[in-house]
């Protein structure tokens, strides 16, 4: 089970962007998540008259390593760190400082 979903809000610890706060976008295969409005670079593109795409400096999200990046904890509005357990026949996150359930 990971430890990061879709729609966790997540604050960057290290890099550029550390300290800021985004919700997560998409989990990629490869270890790195996209988070809206974190590690945007500036990408050149150009244009192509055939389908009317306009050419230019365009800002888009990049991905950034998951490990660079942890889960705010509601309660005490820090990033925290996040364990995965069992209880019965479910896996469940909580948070390693307070001990309750992510979902919860």
């Amino acid at each position: 089970m990971n430890r990061l979903k879709k729609g966790d809000e997540i604050i960057v610890i290290t890099g550029k962007d550390k300290g800021k706060r985004g919700s997560v976008s998409q989990i990629l295969d490869n270890g790195k998540v996209l988070v809206d409005g974190i590690n945007l670079v500036k990408k050149h593109t150009k244009g192509n008259p055939q389908t009317g795409a306009q050419g230019g400096i365009v800002s888009k999200e990049m991905p950034i390593q998951a490990s660079n990046v942890a889960l705010v904890n509601p309660e005490t509005n820090k990033a925290d760190k996040v364990g995965v357990k069992v209880e019965g026949d479910t896996k469940i996150r909580f948070f390693k400082s307070t001990g309750k359930a992510v979902d919860a």
